[in-house]
This record gives structure tokens, C-alpha cells and sequence, in this order.
């Protein structure tokens, strides 16, 4: 495992997979950092994000108080950590990756037969 930011993820990812590095270094946690144990632990955390939205509405979610927005925020956060450390631990280029995704996208779901629309590409 390389100690550098990783240049390709753009110089704010790479100074956040760099902390994340650090964090799990100083407390010896590499050695729970695996793929499998990270992927997991991205669910979870994904799960406490519905959590905040559990039994309300549409329009109730739509309008959050300002300290359930921060509590839903750190939850994020929590995601997001977890995604750039099994996606560094994995070598893969996130941003890379997530622009392929949109590609893959766009052509699954082309614009005049999607609009509007929220069927999976295979209905449409």
C-alpha cells in the first residue's frame, strides 16, 4: 500500500484517502481494514442514512430540520469514508470508475426513452 494520495482521484480525494491512511495507521486498524470488513461496514453505515428517513414522508423528507440535515451529513460522511477506503484498498480510481458508471448510464437510459421515466432500462 502506497503512502501518497493518489494523484488520479484529484488533489481533495487524494488528501482525504491520505488522512483515512493515517487514521487507520496510528491506530493500528489496517488490520481490520479488509475489503470484505470495509464493504460491510459501507452498509451499515448506509443503513443508519435511512435510519433519519424511516416512516416519513416524501415531502417530510424533503424538509429536514437543520440538526437532522447535520446528523444525516456525518452519516455521509461515514459512507464516504468507508467507500474511498475499500476503493483505495482495492487500487481502484473511484472517479474513473464513477464516470464510466454515468457512460454505462446514459447509454441504459437514453434521454427520449427515459425522461421522466423511473422504469429500470430493461422496461423501457
Amino acid at each position: 500500500m502506497n503512502a501518497d494520495p493518489r494523484p488520479e482521484l484529484g488533489p481533495e480525494l487524494g488528501r482525504l484517502v491520505a488522512a483515512i491512511r493515517h487514521f487507520a495507521l496510528e491506530r493500528d486498524w489496517e488490520q481490520f481494514n479488509s475489503p470484505k470488513n470495509l464493504a460491510c461496514s459501507l452498509s451499515i453505515e448506509a443503513a443508519e442514512i435511512l435510519e433519519h428517513f424511516q416512516w416519513l414522508t416524501d415531502q417530510q423528507s424533503r424538509e429536514l430540520p437543520a440538526e437532522k440535515i447535520d446528523a444525516v451529513a456525518l452519516e455521509a460522511a461515514d459512507v464516504l469514508l468507508y467507500l474511498l477506503n475499500l476503493t483505495d484498498k482495492l487500487g481502484i480510481d473511484l472517479v474513473q470508475a464513477a464516470h464510466r458508471k454515468l457512460a454505462i448510464n446514459a447509454r441504459k437510459y437514453p434521454v427520449e426513452l427515459a425522461r421522466g421515466s423511473a422504469k429500470k432500462y430493461t422496461e423501457l
